[in-house]
């Protein structure tokens, strides 16, 4: 007796239940140019695509006074670039001239009917305004455009959340939204409205509401002691570096940090063109010449950094409250970069590290002279763009392109310089430079 074959089995059962094409189906695939035992193409079989849809929004800001129309435009061309970089696109940019943001819906009520019309047109996913807006702003926007509402705060802590790497980084965002969502908590179900205990615990009980308050706060109250705990094995880490000068790159974010870190210390950090693409705090040992130090790369900041992840994000900024000297980063090319300076001095009046020594590198020169490219004087002669720039600044600096490698030597030697004499009056008997 023959034994049993599972193959041929399958094919008697595919026969019987008229799964299998008779012959008059199979000289009609031949016809058709379906040759048996070839497989099909996409157009001769039902394909669906698994690539996610990018979501569409409405950007709106206001105008205050003291502020021009045009400054308001860079900073929504930042939000553009925000909502690009977590996975959106602009649809339309909205603009009204405010003495300041109405308190009950943001804008007024004039332009909250033109903001409707452009939802009724475009249909888009969402709306994104370039300002953190307050708990009844938030609620009445809602309810006014029957659209889901995002401030720049969420956006950034969206962008932050996707960036998230190592456990420090998550604990630290996952803390920065549940504090930004506590107050702005809404009923969205009623299902729970009231809960009641047994034979005598009848009561008015606990709104879902106050459930959900309750258990943010207690989830804040874990991940505050699991980043103590993370905090203190970092002070660890920082501890036997002592005897080492650290430096720490700084400044807004985009501006090319992880580019000039990969360069100087020869490694492969992540460098994109996108916001916040480094969250965690890099650190390499870099040597010039006869000389060894630390340089660190921290996450990049902005305008109107949310008060949250400042608060969240201090253990990772201490790297740059304990550093012996700051390299401060600036985009040359960015048409408002001097405001782009300013939101950075401002962060690090925060976190106290106003009073650091700093050497300012304008960064991608190769976008604002395209002529000269090669040496740092051949750059700043008297028909330069940067000579103006060159006069005018009294704390020590240097233009560079970290693209192009241009005056790369020269930054090195600049930093020699610094850190040669930082580590003779921290380290006088140390023979690193001797």
């Amino acid at each position: 007796m023959s034994s049993w074959n599972p193959n041929k089995q399958g094919k008697f059962r595919n026969s019987l239940d008229g799964s299998s094409p008779k012959i008059g189906e199979v000289a009609a695939q031949k016809a058709d140019g379906g040759v048996s035992g070839r497989r099909p193409t996409p157009q001769q079989r039902n394909t669906f695509s698994t690539a996610v849809e990018p979501e569409r929004a409405i950007l709106v800001s206001v105008c205050p006074a003291g502020q021009t129309v045009e400054r308001t435009e860079e900073y929504l061309a930042e939000l553009e670039f925000l909502l690009r970089t977590a996975g959106g696109i602009a649809l339309k940019k909205v603009i009204q001239r405010l003495e300041r943001p109405d308190t009950r819906t943001y804008v007024g009520s004039g332009k909250l009917e033109e903001i409707k019309e452009y939802i009724q047109a475009l249909e888009p996913d969402l709306v994104v305004v370039d300002d953190e807006l307050s708990p009844a702003q938030l609620r009445n926007l809602e309810k006014e455009l029957s659209l889901r509402i995002l401030d720049r705060t969420t956006l950034i802590l969206d962008i932050f959340a996707r960036h998230a790497r190592t456990a420090t980084a998550r604990t630290q965002v996952e803390l920065a939204q549940l504090q930004y969502m506590l107050p702005r908590l809404t009923r969205l179900w009623t299902h729970l409205e009231r809960q009641r205990g047994g034979i005598g615990m009848r009561g008015p009980g606990e709104t879902q509401i106050e459930t959900d308050r309750r258990l943010i706060k207690e989830k804040i109250s874990a991940l505050k002691i699991q980043l103590a705990k993370l905090d203190t094995q970092k002070t660890l880490q920082r501890k036997n570096r002592e005897s080492l000068v650290r430096v720490a790159l700084v400044g807004y974010t985009n501006v090319g940090k992880s580019t000039l870190l990969n360069l100087l210390a020869k490694s492969d950090v992540l460098a994109e063109n996108k916001l916040f693409a480094t969250l965690d705090t890099t650190v390499r040992k870099v040597v010039i010449g006869n000389l060894p130090f630390l340089l660190s790369d921290t996450v990049g900041f902005i305008r109107k950094l949310p008060t949250q992840l400042v608060e969240s994000f201090k253990s990772t900024l201490d790297e740059v409250a304990e550093a012996d000297l700051l390299l401060h980063v600036v985009d040359l090319s960015h048409p408002d970069h001097q405001s782009q300076i300013d939101a950075v001095n401002k962060t690090l009046a925060d976190i106290g590290a106003a009073d650091k020594p700093v050497i300012m590198v304008y960064n991608k020169i190769d976008r604002v002279n395209e002529e000269s490219k090669t040496e740092n004087d051949a750059m700043l002669d008297s028909d330069s763009p940067l000579s103006t720039l060159h006069s005018s600044l009294s704390t020590p600096h240097i233009f560079i392109s970290a693209a192009l490698r241009t005056n790369i030597d020269a930054l090195r030697d600049l930093l020699y310089d610094h850190i040669a004499r930082i580590h003779a009056i921290r380290y006088p008997y140390n023979n690193f430079l001797y």
